[in-house]
């Protein structure tokens, strides 16, 4: 069997707010699988961005270790962080985070440029037809609606060819119908590529587009269920909001 794309093995993660200590993971122990999608979620505050931040090395655990792929990725310095989200993961976040003085092409390619490396011409014309934006890829973010503006996000993650791509409500932004076009890209994405897709939603809906759901309710995953229907996930998410607010 290959190894998982995330593996996180007792992660703790504590801040400080004023004199209190704020536990937003306790122990957290999981692998995700490569090539499968997996979604987190969470009542307010559960931890499922900190999850996030945790296992794409965007934030560093309190203790515990966090593996991507056969790396260790939870001592690394800032700089090694920094070279490894760069070379082997992607990002898709609620906003865009798109320069409008740059075309979509340019968008796409940005990756490349502040790396000083180019990028492959076939797989880039792979991933822009992909995500459907061939006769798009001269316009400016403005040109574009919602939809096309988180589908030229999602082709920035993939062009660098990533082990996995990190999304934290990508559909956040977006009308429900359009919503549903971006996360049915995601779901043909893994499917057709192994790609390996994480992301943090509040939706069941766009939950239900994953292989995996993974629930934390105050800081621990409490359960998980495989390929469920968005109204299982509702119920499970209301019964966990109930339960924290009784707590």
């Amino acid at each position: 069997m290959s190894l998982p794309a995330i593996r996180m093995n007792a992660v703790t993660k504590t801040y400080k707010q004023g004199a209190r200590v704020v536990h937003a993971l306790r122990e957290v122990t999981a692998a995700l699988p490569r090539g499968r999608f997996t979604a987190v979620m969470g009542p307010s505050g559960s931890g499922k961005s900190t999850f996030l931040h945790c296992a794409a090395g965007l934030d560093t655990p309190t203790s515990g270790t966090v593996h991507l792929g056969e790396v260790e990725i939870s001592r690394m310095s800032e700089t090694q962080l920094s070279e490894l989200r760069r070379d082997r993961a992607g990002f898709v976040f609620q906003s865009f985070n798109l320069i409008p003085a740059l075309t979509v092409m340019e968008n796409i390619t940005l990756p490349f440029r502040l790396a000083g490396t180019r990028p492959d011409p076939a797989w880039l014309d792979e991933v822009v037809r992909r995500v459907g934006l061939e006769n798009r890829t001269r316009h400016r973010p403005s040109q574009l609606s919602g939809g096309q503006q988180q589908r030229v996000a999602i082709a920035r993650a993939l062009a660098t060819r990533p082990e996995v791509v990190f999304a934290d409500e990508p559909t956040g932004a977006l009308d429900p119908v359009t919503a549903a076009d971006v996360l049915g890209l995601l779901r043909r994405l893994v499917d057709t590529t192994g790609q390996t897709a994480v992301m943090v939603t509040h939706d069941p809906v766009a939950a239900a587009h994953a292989d995996q759901v993974l629930f934390l309710a105050d800081g621990v995953i409490v359960e998980e269920l495989l390929s469920p229907s968005a109204g299982e996930i509702a119920r499970r998410i209301s019964a966990l909001g109930r339960r924290t607010a009784a707590a």
